[in-house]
């Protein structure tokens, strides 16, 4: 398993967008992915987990990806928190 820490900077947080891009993202590959934020854990191929997490701006994510492509899967996760999903 290859975990990863994250912050939200956008403004809105992981609203739609986001959320939609994060679980587009992951399903392109063979692992699990999920993220957690707060002990609240959430399957990052599934937009509407990622909105239950109600991710505002500050917030802490934890991605984790377990599987044979887990540390390809979880760097490309990282770097859309890291571009601020091409938002702000």
């Amino acid at each position: 398993m290859h975990k990863l820490e994250t912050i939200v900077r956008n403004k809105a947080g992981l609203h739609a967008r986001p959320a939609a891009l994060i679980a587009e993202t992951s399903q392109k590959f063979k692992s699990e992915v999920f993220l957690q934020k707060n002990g609240t854990v959430v399957n990052a191929k599934s937009i509407i987990d990622i909105m239950l997490l109600a991710a505002e701006k500050g917030s802490t994510i934890s991605i984790s990806a377990s599987g044979s492509d887990e540390l390809e899967a979880a760097k490309a996760i990282h770097n859309l928190f890291e571009s601020m999903f091409d938002e702000d």
